[in-house]
């Protein structure tokens, strides 16, 4: 609906645009063009009116020379010999359709509702972590065995993660949002519904492989509408709501199977629900955001409009074929494997994530087992790391504020992007040494004489350094890397999810055999190493740009 809207509104814009200088495009036009032109002259017109350039071409070219925003170049032999192509662009910095020039409260709204797709697909991933001793016993399978509806979900969110950036490139965010979000919603809906174990654990890897594409577009759809300076607040934004997802799924389904809620497969419904909700969202509210299909609708309204063939968008004129962009998306990722940036920065999420999915199954070891609480009561405990993730947007302002004087500082120097590294204040903030700090202490004061909030402040610390560390890789390998963003994301989330869906199966027995105070403790072990990452690539990370293949250079 959203779309459609969007759609009608481009071509007003267009006839807008047209209709500024009547006089000059008035022989070229239709007079159901030129009437609806004059109602719009250009004394009306924004601070940013189309500029007007008359050549001594024939008429019909005249326009498409004379309009701002078109490139006019000779076609080529692919394209078809002889005459003119008219590319279309943004009419001039303040063009209304450009998802930049959006409403602040347009484009924070339109963030959120991507966060909230994020939510969703993050809640079903561990919702059904609170059940795990119902739907083990309802399937005749044990606890080890039922938690691999959790890990075969995550696999399949690592193997989707390959498709999506190609499709939202093709078709545009929106149809990939809510075509993959109605194909999760069913596959849930057959997880609720699954008489078998075998047949739960099938549909839950389709509910994570279509529930994937926030995971890779939602970084697109944020560059889609903010500027360099802005994503230090707006990418925060859907951070936040994203990651609290596979936090507060626990917390969601606490008390279902052992409260008024007798059956488990109330956590598949309560995702069904909830996903039926940011469908409507989507399909009502969110506009699409991705430049090159908005001009390709834009080149259509003019080509109707005008009935000139000529004028097409970039993305018609590019002579590669769905399967090519696929081929290539599915290959390039791997190639990432020779980036240090991407390798430590994928290292550093999926030992986070192996830790935090690991967490789905060891806080009943940690909580339960040792000061004996009930089983909804363990699962609320999965809030504290909300509340620490909340606790990172304190520290969003003072951030802003560095990179906006940054922005100033490369603007006056000639420059026009500020450099990636200052997206790593998140991590060197605290972020990264609070992982490991979390994670001994939580080990080491795990016992009965001393008090369930000490591993519960614990978890708050360790919930403030995921979300910091989370926003500082993501959006430094966005900045870094640029067009091959969606290609190091996709490797990043291939990775980190692979590992973390398989060491969500291995979490029980490594709780159970180790003991919490040693499993904490060698996964504290681990993310030692890890902590210096961002303040190396602070400092040195200019260098490692420069001698990449695919990093943006520009110190």
């Amino acid at each position: 609906m959203q779309s459609y809207l969007q759609y009608r509104n481009i071509g007003h814009v267009v006839r807008q645009q047209l209709g500024t200088d009547p006089e000059k495009t008035h022989s070229d036009l239709p007079s159901s063009v030129s009437s609806s032109g004059t109602e719009t002259p250009a004394d009306d017109a924004d601070s940013c009116p189309a500029d007007r350039v008359m050549t001594s071409r024939s008429q019909r070219s005249t326009m498409g020379h004379a309009l701002n925003g078109i490139q006019v170049r000779d076609r080529t032999t692919i394209e078809g010999k002889g005459g003119s192509v008219f590319i279309v662009g943004w009419d001039g910095e303040c063009d209304p359709a450009n998802p930049h020039n959006f409403s602040k409260t347009r484009r924070v709204m339109t963030t959120l509702i991507v966060s909230s797709i994020a939510f969703v697909v993050g809640m079903a991933s561990s919702i059904d972590s609170a059940v795990l001793r119902q739907a083990a016993a309802d399937f005749g399978v044990s606890e080890v065995a039922e938690s691999l509806a959790t890990g075969i979900y995550l696999i399949g969110y690592s193997v989707g993660a390959l498709f999506a950036g190609p499709f939202s490139e093709t078709l545009g965010r929106n149809v990939v949002y809510i075509s993959t979000l109605v194909l999760f919603s069913i596959f849930i809906m057959a997880s609720g519904l699954a008489p078998n174990f075998g047949a739960q654990v099938v549909f839950r890897f389709l509910a994570g492989f279509f529930g994937s594409t926030p995971l890779v577009c939602a970084g697109g759809s944020t560059s889609d509408m903010w500027n360099a300076v802005e994503k230090t607040y707006a990418f925060p934004i859907f951070a936040v709501g994203g990651f609290c997802g596979p936090v507060l799924g626990p917390v969601i389904g606490s008390y279902i199977g052992v409260g008024h809620i007798g059956s488990w497969r109330w956590t598949e419904w309560i995702s069904l629900i909830t996903s039926g909700l940011v469908l409507s969202l989507v399909i009502l509210f969110q506009p699409e955001t991705y430049a090159p299909i908005l001009l390709k609708w834009k080149a259509r309204h003019l080509r109707e409009i005008t009935g000139d063939n000529r004028y097409r968008a970039e993305l018609e004129i590019t002579h590669t074929t769905f399967w090519t962009r696929m081929k290539i998306a599915l290959s390039r990722p791997f190639t990432m494997l020779t980036e240090p940036i991407i390798i430590l920065m994928a290292l550093y999420l999926t030992v986070l994530y192996i830790v935090l999915f690991t967490f789905l199954d060891g806080y009943t070891f940690i909580f339960s087992d040792v000061y004996g609480i009930s089983q909804g009561l363990t699962n609320i405990i999965f809030a504290a790391m909300v509340v620490g993730m909340l606790l990172a947007m304190v520290i969003v302002p003072p951030l802003f504020q560095l990179t906006k004087k940054d922005m100033e500082s490369v603007l006056a120097k000639g420059g026009t992007h500020i450099d990636p590294e200052i997206r790593l204040w998140f991590a060197m903030l605290g972020g990264s040494l609070s992982i490991p700090v979390s994670l001994f202490w939580m080990g080491w004061t795990d016992f009965v004489s001393i008090s369930i909030w000490s591993p519960i402040i614990a978890s708050v610390m360790f919930g403030y350094g995921v979300i910091c560390v989370f926003i500082s890789a993501y959006m430094y390998i966005i900045d870094s890397y640029e067009v091959y963003a969606a290609s190091a994301l996709a490797f990043v989330t291939l990775l980190r999810y692979a590992c973390a869906g398989g060491m969500t199966v291995a979490g029980i027995p490594f709780y159970k055999n180790m003991g919490t105070h040693w499993t904490l403790t060698i996964l504290g072990c681990i993310s030692m190493p890890l902590v210096p990452i961002p303040y190396v690539f602070y400092k040195w990370g200019y260098l490692v740009r420069r001698h990449s293949k695919h990093a943006v250079t520009r110190k």
